[in-house]
């Protein structure tokens, strides 16, 4: 491809005076590992490969299956049992010739994860299994790499950069610092509960406009926060997060944690009904200390919490404020982070007492 046939495919970015042609030969040396060629990964390669992003890996172990294609939607009908990796990296090579791209079609476990992200400065977590998400995290914490996360949970999505480079050299917040330990078997998947195809697309755009964001110095990346965007109501919140799991603290984790995955069930011993939170609220409510963990610690709440703790102040409430003499039910809007501090508190604390409300306040 020639020269001139080049700068005419990125004029429109180009003539961005932010971008210019030294962010444009920026992005062109960029080296960006994807994690994950389903829905998140595919929209992100697609468009970092369309931005000019020259090296491009691609890895996924996973074929492409019917129940795919509404989501994923660079394959179509023919491309059903073929390897993902392979599939997108050919499309790539088709719309973006300059691009260099390389795939891989195996599993990321903690055996071959260092191999696998060993020559990008930056990872992109695709992934819809927890343990892999942390294994990245943790990899890219010890390996100096900035992670750009992406997650999604039914209408919403979840997106941040973490472990990027401050002025003074140190590095921004990671995974652990927004959930330092999420038991695996308390969240369930995409394929469990659903998700609409466009938040999926929406996600894998924040994750591409990051990179963008980072190789070229443009603009403001997401770190130190957790961007969490809900599809159904237009709405965002950005979760301030605190630097609390250093790189030696991530260290000792990592020589001790398998990754290994397991299976992603609701543990019902945990969820409290909300028929039995309004019967305790009427009846019992001085048995119990319900606790609120929204970050958005001003929201109006439909009922009388007693303490209100935000998920990132956590372990600080825990070695300050918490008694295990008490029965706990935590509360959020939809379940997800007061289940992370019910499940947290149990496995610290044998003989300790505490719930999750099922469903959140927003089913209350």
């Amino acid at each position: 491809m020639s020269e001139v046939t080049k700068s005419k495919i990125f004029q429109r970015q180009t003539t961005l005076q932010e971008i210019g042609n030294s962010g444009q030969e920026a992005l062109q040396n960029a080296s960006v590992t994807i994690i994950g060629c389903g829905g998140l990964g595919s929209v992100a390669a697609i468009y970092l490969a369309a931005s000019g992003v020259g090296n491009l890996h691609l890895v996924d172990f996973d074929t492409i299956d019917i129940s795919n294609l509404h989501r994923q939607v660079f394959y179509t009908l023919d491309d059903v049992g073929k390897s993902k990796a392979e599939v997108l990296g050919t499309y790539i090579g088709k719309i973006s010739p300059f691009v260099k791209v390389s795939y891989s079609k195996h599993a990321v476990s903690k055996s071959n994860a260092i191999e696998i992200i060993s020559e990008s400065e930056i990872v992109l977590d695709c992934t819809d299994v927890l343990p892999v998400k942390y294994l990245l995290n943790d990899l890219c914490v010890l390996q100096d790499k900035v992670l750009v996360y992406g997650s999604l949970y039914k209408f919403d999505g979840y997106a941040a950069t973490f472990n990027h480079v401050n002025a003074d050299g140190s590095r921004s917040t990671n995974l652990r610092d927004a959930f330092p330990e999420i038991s695996t078997d308390n969240i369930p998947n995409c394929s469990q509960l659903g998700t609409l195809n466009t938040i999926v697309g929406i996600i894998g755009l924040l994750q591409a406009n990051e990179v963008l964001k980072i190789v070229t110095g443009v603009g403001e990346p997401l770190i130190n926060q957790l961007l969490i965007y809900n599809s159904s109501e237009n709405s965002q919140f950005q979760m301030k997060l605190n630097a609390k799991f250093s790189k030696e603290k991530v260290q000792a984790i990592y020589k001790t944690e398998t990754y290994e995955q397991v299976t992603c069930e609701i543990d019902k011993e945990i969820e409290m009904s909300q028929a039995v939170f309004k019967d305790i609220l009427e009846n019992s409510k001085n048995e119990y200390s319900v606790v609120s963990v929204i970050e958005n610690v001003v929201q109006k709440l439909p009922f009388v919490v007693d303490e209100k703790v935000p998920l990132s102040e956590f372990e600080d409430w825990i070695q300050e404020g918490f008694e295990e003499s008490k029965k706990y039910i935590f509360v959020c809007n939809k379940g997800i982070m007061s289940m992370t501090a019910a499940t947290n508190i149990i496995e610290d604390f044998s003989d300790a007492v505490a719930y999750s409300l099922e469903g959140g306040i927003l089913e209350y």
